[in-house]
């Protein structure tokens, strides 16, 4: 009798939220039960917020996916599946059924996530037989520039921030003349709440390797870096084997399929600067100097890695380089806007239910991908911003939910397309405060070299906190304003040419917050500690004392059942009573 099979994503998602103790109790089980059921390993499918996932299916049986699996949870999901009668609070796909995310897997085109969550990223044998390895195998066939052409006629631009096309970068590469050519994977990814290149990598690391190979062979480069954080030990982990794997298979090393083309892949692993990102920076990292930014020209096409013409794309353009081969140019131009086509990998973070890792067609609205695909905003509450390309982004309000995402689009906005981050933010967020958090980060991550990047994001990030803190006087807004013009015209790199980008857009659309910290001195969203003060509502104060009792420096008197009073002086803004409160008595002003 066949087996069903039983796949249970074990991404670091998977891990951090028990997925480690699930596989444990199944295996187990399985074993204890002799239950006709195959154990298989895979990564994360994206929904990482239902972590741990778990996906049964079978012969003559439905496929369904369960999420937030408990160990506990093992043995009556097994029995009830192989007995036809499983009855689970929490199916999030169902193959015949409505399901609570069936949706959320339906509004997505997934080119780039096609295996992620599906094949076991350790096993060759799984990508082979997914179609892996089969767009080189046509590619070296082609003659080079004809690879490059089919790239070119796809409009694939490169997905790590600029959008530059692929196809013209590759065939500046190609044009080089020199006896020695190099290929880069960036894989540095450091925006907070990006996680894209990570799950990529963890899910299907013979996609960005076959990727590179085409590439190596259509620029005429025999050798190529992957440049990956060393905090991704699992992406690092699954690289190495995908790394061994091919070349054991003859998809890598000399004498590729017997076509007479060599090509080696080696890892770097990074040290976590931010900078690093920037092509120039990760070129010097990798050659084992410091890794700062350099002057262009001349351009990595020209003089790249120890002066050679070097090729560098990032993890998302490499994965989608074996499907355009595959299924064509015309194929891909299908999906996505004329000037944007394709789609692009998302990773939603902040305040939105269904937070992970998205990938939908180019030319989708802000508004679907929030609220169709991304499930809306938590708790009820009311949108207000989506922070798009990270630091070196800007904050999107409201008022643009219709803005279509394309690269000339989002760029209207003030904000950029970044590598695909998206942070969102509901009511409760302070646009000020925002913009200091993501102006923070780039003025700890500059590698210094640039006076107006070094200086320049050290002031602009006194002024924000001193408007924070309610100190701020109107000139600063405008100082911000000077300072921002001044950093983006003064630095060397892309990390201070769009570190003001935060702190610009909040001021186009947000202004009036601004005004109310400095003005008022007071914070819209009752976020900035320094200018919260929480207050006893009496007609709502049953005098419970819950909160006294949490008050950590004891400034709540009042006697039981008599309303309570809050001594502002000694409150120290912690939030314990406003926490503790059952009757919603204290409140925030």
């Amino acid at each position: 009798m066949e087996k069903i099979i039983a796949k249970l994503g074990l991404g670091s998602c998977g891990i951090a939220a028990g997925a480690g103790e699930v596989w444990t109790e199944l295996e187990k089980i399985v074993h204890d039960e002799k239950y006709l059921v195959k154990l298989e390993k895979t990564a994360c499918i994206g929904m990482c917020f239902e972590e741990p996932v778990l996906e049964l299916s079978g012969p003559g049986k439905p496929t369904v996916m369960l999420g937030t699996v408990s160990p506990g949870d093992v043995k009556s999901i097994l029995d009830g599946y192989l007995s036809n009668t499983l009855e689970y609070n929490n199916i999030i796909l169902h193959e015949h059924k409505e399901a609570v995310h069936n949706d959320l897997i339906g509004n997505q085109q997934r080119i780039v996530l096609r295996n992620c969550g599906v094949i076991d990223p350790e096993s060759l044998d799984d990508y082979e037989a997914a179609g892996g390895y089969q767009a080189l195998r046509k590619a070296l066939t082609l003659k080079p520039m004809d690879i490059i052409d089919e790239v070119k006629a796809s409009g694939l631009r490169g997905r790590g921030g600029a959008g530059f096309s692929t196809g013209m970068k590759w065939q500046f590469a190609f044009n080089a003349r020199s006896d020695k050519k190099y290929i880069v994977c960036n894989a540095d990814e450091g925006d907070p709440g990006a996680f894209m290149d990570r799950s990529t990598l963890e899910g299907d690391p013979h996609a960005i390797i076959e990727g590179m190979i085409i590439g190596a062979y259509a620029m005429g480069a025999d050798e190529g870096y992957l440049y990956v954080r060393a905090e991704y030990p699992m992406a690092i982990k699954h690289l190495r084997k995908a790394i061994a794997d091919a070349e054991a298979k003859g998809y890598l090393g000399q004498n590729i399929l017997g076509k007479g083309f060599n090509c080696e892949l080696h890892i770097k692993e990074g040290a976590g600067a931010f900078v690093c990102g920037e092509e120039t920076a990760l070129m010097q990292s990798i050659e084992g100097k410091r890794g700062m930014p350099t002057i262009r020209p001349p351009f990595p096409a020209e003089s790249g890695l120890w002066g050679k013409p070097t090729n560098i794309n990032n993890v998302e353009t490499w994965a989608n380089i074996p499907w355009i081969i595959t299924h064509g140019a015309d194929a891909f131009r299908k999906f996505g806007t004329e000037k944007s086509p394709g789609t692009k990998v998302f990773a939603l973070a902040g305040k939105i239910k269904n937070s992970g890792l998205i990938e939908v067609p180019m030319g989708m609205t802000l508004h679907d991908v929030i609220y169709k695909v991304g499930g809306g905003i938590k708790d009820g509450k009311k949108f207000k911003g989506v922070q798009l390309g990270g630091p070196s982004g800007g904050c999107v309000p409201a008022s643009l939910l219709d803005t279509t995402v394309d690269y000339d689009s989002i760029n209207k906005t003030g904000a950029i397309m970044g590598s695909g981050g998206m942070v969102v933010m509901d009511e409760d967020s302070c646009m000020v405060d925002i913009a200091r958090f993501f102006l923070n980060f780039t003025q700890n991550e500059s590698c210094g070299k640039c006076t107006f990047c070094r200086i320049g994001t050290r002031r602009m990030l006194e002024i924000l906190t001193r408007i924070t803190e309610g100190k701020g006087v109107m000139e600063d807004i405008e100082k911000l304003e000077q300072l921002a013009v001044k950093i983006i015209k003064g630095s060397l790199c892309g990390l201070g040419q769009t570190a003001p980008n935060p702190v610009l857009t909040t001021l186009r659309y947000f202004r009036d917050e601004y005004i109310a910290h400095i003005e008022e001195k007071r914070c819209p969203a009752h976020s900035c500690t320094a200018l919260l003060k929480y207050e006893v509502v009496p007609d709502k104060c049953v005098g419970c004392t819950a909160c006294a009792r949490k008050c950590p420096v004891q400034c709540i008197s009042g006697a039981v059942k008599q309303v309570h009073e809050i001594d502002q002086s000694k409150c120290i803004k912690c939030g314990a009573c406003y926490t503790a409160c059952k009757f919603n008595a204290i409140t925030k002003v």
